[in-house]
């Protein structure tokens, strides 16, 4: 999703004509914040292309898989933010955002008044090449204005990276990306060639949905081979007037 952020106006809104035959004019009541809708979507497609969907799914999934077992963490991705109550036009959409503090579960958009008052503290950003540098200059002043603590931003196509950390009311830069590790997330950065690969606390690597299903289905064959084994020889065993579940017993 390429959701941009977008400054509430500074003008005053023009005032509307008067009615005919009055020459009075009317002017708009302000809607309240039971009235206001925040929509769920800004109609932009989620990713440009595959490489870029790809990474953002790893990531998102990765960091969900890693505090699947926190019900104090909300991880989301392409999910539309919302920081001020009342303006539904100041907003972004991280292509993934993790809140320290939330319980996990599904939302429409995050509405930060309506949790705890709340900002994301981790943003990711994966670009396209349709990203440009305006679009994430008004990004990165976003998120630094609303608070998030860490922000990282991947070129797929450049093989680039590169991170942000609040320090007081800034976001300064990370000089090395390589190996550095979120203070949030615990999460450690590399670049293996062009390929962005983030590694778990335990040195586990982010993996796919296919590496998943791919190394679990090795597992599963590693397995149905140990089994096929043991029976061959527990056959053997019989053969030799071995009774294999009594020396299981033993």
């Amino acid at each position: 999703m390429t959701a941009t952020a977008v400054t509430p106006p500074t003008a005053k809104p023009p005032t509307p004509p008067p009615l005919l035959g009055t020459g009075a004019t009317v002017k708009p009541l302000p809607a309240s914040s039971a009235e206001m809708v925040y929509p769920d979507s800004d109609g932009q497609p989620m990713a440009d292309n595959t490489r870029q969907f790809r990474y953002i799914v790893t990531i998102q999934g990765g960091l969900a898989a890693l505090f699947a077992d926190r019900p104090d963490v909300f991880v989301a991705g392409d999910l539309l933010w919302y920081p001020v109550e009342g303006n539904n036009q100041i907003r972004a959409a991280p292509d993934a955002m993790v809140v320290f503090g939330r319980p996990p579960g599904d939302r429409g958009s995050y509405q930060q008044w309506k949790e705890g008052g709340l900002a994301p503290q981790v943003v990711f950003e994966v670009l396209s090449p349709g990203n440009t540098v305006a679009e994430m200059t008004r990004k990165f002043r976003f998120y630094e204005r609303y608070g998030v603590e860490e922000y990282y931003v991947y070129d797929p196509d450049r093989g680039s990276l590169d991170g942000w950390v609040r320090r007081g009311e800034y976001l300064e830069d990370v000089r090395d990306m390589e190996g550095w590790v979120s203070p949030r997330l615990r999460v450690r950065f590399s670049l293996e060639g062009n390929d962005l690969v983030l590694y778990r606390p335990d040195g586990r690597r982010f993996e796919t949905f296919l590496e998943l299903e791919q190394r679990a289905e090795a597992e599963r064959q590693r397995a149905e081979a140990e089994r096929q084994r043991a029976e061959r020889l527990a056959e053997r065993l019989r053969a030799l007037g071995v009774d294999p579940d009594a020396l299981d017993a033993d």
